[in-house]
């Protein structure tokens, strides 16, 4: 499994518009007709109206889109890759704090992901409607535009298990003649009212917020943030495409959209007192705008970029979970490749609950106009978050001052887009608001569950495993009792001054001991680098016990058995362990021996265990093991389902524990007993 690289070149460049711009290069569809609407009607989207708007839009591309995210936030690349996963970890290290801004972040960019495809497709496919196509006619009724809508998104979410490597190769050239025709199709009404060219001037943005035709005030930057919400995948997919192909690309897909909304307003401009439109308020300026011959094919084309910005979406949210997954924020899901890149991922779990969620979404609000009233307000905390993150990342470069008045500026900038933005709550923004909750607490859940067991563990329930290598050893030795297994690995982890699960040695030692020729316990560490593949071995001054640290990236794939099997060749030919060459096998030269796997899953081993600890840590520790117990199987998780794994339950051990009320009943007719 390969890394994908994509050089930068004239094809690299193709290629990151199919993968890059999806999402904000269909703004276009979406974003006039809410800006419309908030007008009230054609007849009140003004020249004056329309001109602050599209200022708003053209200055929001620039100081969020341009100036933040390509020129500053990827410059914080961890390895090369980007997004608010990869920049935590980048900036961890600076304080335990950050991880809240990372999740808030992190469960906002899911949760409002599940409404992009819906409102990409449904603008696109609403397009249709009315259309005449040789003979026939299309139906003007919304439900026929929903099933339309449904079967394509259904298809897209259906086509994931078996990959998308070749249908994403032609996601490239689709993108580049979308954007050469929205480039223009908006340049050609634009010719018409030059004087739209005024809206440069941030004058016009400023004016339009407090401007009596400007019939929402400072809501109306609801509308005008729909233009941006796709910002947040340029940094996301750096890794895949690289920076150089990025800076490239931008400022033609930054024209291509100006243009095109500056047509777009040319349009409103010239049509908004014709009577045909003026008493309308569910208008998309972006179709009408193009002469008949043209939209069909506009519909079209309109239609393949809403799904490159789906596909995208989707395949976006596989790698965000992720590397959630890696940085154990989300609990284990289970991670296919089916393309030849490790870029390329599916999950199963996640695209079903997107599948469901988002078709569900597409029947609910029906109509894009109505999600356009609830899209964009999640993805607004999560711009927040990744400006406190990179404020962190900054003062790590030591640009301390550069850093506050990049914190000072665009928290007051996204803080106003936001508190603009709260008025979609009402209209459907809770929908979002409820999935970003359902999400955060989940991974509240599972990092703080985490760290809780393992603190009540450090406290009373960790063994140096030093003290029981002599056992170890003679166990080893001992003839009277048949071989358990060859190598028998157990899935632990190990802290640095040799302190091990008491249960790891309980179940070799106290149950039915465990004879082997050699005891591995493998510690499994996710790194700061996205792909790091490493390991290290401590043989503690023998030959037949063996400490080993593998140091995965938070994006590589776990399959420990092949792992360890390559380092017992690597360590046999050491002469560090003894030769394992079994009497019988049908592998030539083969000279690692059985291998038996031990996964212990942890449960609360009873009420008055839990009562030892306070509310909160029974609510975190209890919660975790339920999302351990719902999700996948540590022996799928590393990879192990075709290797000979036992997985124990043991109890979730909080040292010796004694009831102060038990006491002895004295029987009348008992028994003395003499001592």
């Amino acid at each position: 499994m390969k890394k994908r690289k994509t050089p930068f070149s004239l094809l690299g460049m193709v290629i990151t518009l199919g993968i890059v711009y999806g999402d904000i290069g269909t703004s276009p569809l979406y974003v006039m007709n809410s800006i419309i609407h908030d007008a009230g009607t054609m007849a009140d989207a003004k020249p004056e109206y329309i001109l602050g708007c599209v200022s708003l839009i053209f200055w929001t591309l620039m100081l969020i889109t341009t100036i933040k995210y390509v020129l500053i936030a990827m410059k914080a690349d961890n390895n090369k890759e980007g997004g608010i996963f990869a920049l935590y970890a980048l900036v961890r290290s600076r304080g335990k704090w950050l991880i809240i801004p990372a999740l808030i972040g992190g469960s906002a960019l899911l949760a409002d992901g599940t409404l992009t495809p819906a409102v990409t497709v449904t603008s696109a496919i609403e397009g249709i409607k009315g259309q005449q196509l040789g003979n026939w006619v299309f139906s003007n009724k919304q439900s026929s535009v929903l099933i339309i809508v449904t079967v394509i998104l259904l298809t897209l979410f259906v086509i994931q298990k078996s990959g998308t490597d070749r249908i994403g190769r032609s996601f490239g050239p689709i993108m580049f003649v979308w954007f050469g025709f929205i480039g223009i199709a908006g340049l050609f009404n634009l010719s018409n009212d030059l004087s739209v060219l005024r809206a440069l001037s941030p004058v016009y943005a400023i004016e339009v917020l407090f401007s009596p035709v400007n019939k929402v005030g400072i809501f109306i930057l609801g509308s005008v943030f729909l233009a941006t919400t796709g910002a947040e995948a340029l940094y996301a997919d750096m890794g895949q495409v690289g920076k150089h192909n990025i800076y490239a690309t931008w400022p033609f897909v930054y024209s291509m959209l100006i243009l095109n909304y500056f047509g777009q307003a040319a349009w409103i401009m010239n049509n908004y007192q014709n009577s045909a439109y003026s008493h309308m308020s569910n208008i998309n300026p972006f179709y009408e705008m193009l002469p008949e011959d043209f939209k069909v094919f506009a519909i079209i084309i309109a239609t393949l970029a809403a799904i490159i910005a789906s596909q995208a979406l989707i395949t976006g949210s596989f790698t965000l979970v992720q590397e959630a997954i890696g940085l154990k924020i989300l609990p284990r899901l289970r991670v296919k490749f089916p393309g030849k890149f490790e870029s390329q991922l599916y999950i199963g779990t996640i695209n079903w609950i997107l599948c469901v969620v988002t078709i569900a979404i597409v029947w609910c609000f029906r109509s894009s106009q109505h999600m356009e009233a609830a899209y964009g307000l999640a993805i607004t905390l999560t711009m927040l978050m990744t400006t406190v993150l990179l404020h962190q990342f900054l003062i790590m470069k030591n640009h301390r001052s550069f850093a506050n008045i990049f914190m000072i500026f665009f928290i007051a900038l996204e803080g106003l887009f936001l508190l603009s933005s709260l008025i979609k709550f009402v209209h459907g923004g809770y929908v979002t608001v409820i999935i970003t909750c359902v999400i955060l607490a989940v991974m509240v859940v599972w990092y703080y569950g985490n760290r809780r067991r393992d603190a009540h563990l450090a406290e009373s329930e960790n063994v140096s495993l030093l003290d029981y290598i002599p056992q170890l050893e003679k166990l080893c030795t001992d003839s009277s009792i048949p071989y358990y297994a060859t190598n028998l690995v157990y899935m632990v982890k190990m802290g640095d001054d040799y302190n091990i699960k008491r249960s790891a040695i309980y179940s070799i030692l106290d149950q039915t001991p465990k004879r082997a020729k050699v005891y591995w316990f493998v510690t499994v560490d996710q790194t700061n680098a996205p792909y790091e593949c490493n390991y290290s071995v401590d043989m503690m001054h023998t030959r037949n016990v063996v400490n080993v640290k593998l140091n995965l990236g938070f994006k590589k794939s776990q399959h420990v058995n092949i792992y360890i099997r390559q380092i017992i060749n690597a360590l046999i030919e050491r002469d560090i362990i003894d030769d394992q060459t079994p009497t019988y096998s049908m592998v030539p030269d083969r000279h690692v021996g059985s291998f038996k796997f031990i996964i212990q899953n942890q449960q609360f081993q009873d009420l008055g265990a839990q009562e030892q600890m306070n509310s909160l840590d029974r609510f975190l520790i209890g919660g975790r093991l339920l999302l351990q117990n719902i999700t996948i199987s540590p022996s799928l998780w590393y990879g192990l389902e075709f290797s000979d794994v036992v997985e124990e339950k043991v109890p979730l051990f909080l040292g010796i524990q004694t009831d102060q009320y038990l006491t002895e009943k004295k029987l009348k007719n008992s028994i003395k007993i003499k001592l």
